[in-house]
């Protein structure tokens, strides 16, 4: 999940880069949904004390 968020960041700063303001806004929204989802998770499987196989 992380990866996923740390993919739309470098996507969305490319984008930037390069001018397309609509596509960087979307990938960093993207961004950081990913990423607080992947807090959470983070989170809860602490709290639990699960851990990935």
């Amino acid at each position: 999940m992380l990866s996923w968020a740390v993919l739309f960041l470098i996507i969305a700063i490319i984008a930037g880069v390069a001018g397309f303001s609509g596509i960087a806004g979307a990938a960093t929204g993207f961004a950081q949904i990913l990423f607080v989802i992947f807090l959470v998770l983070l989170v809860i499987s602490l709290i639990t004390g699960r851990r990935a196989p």
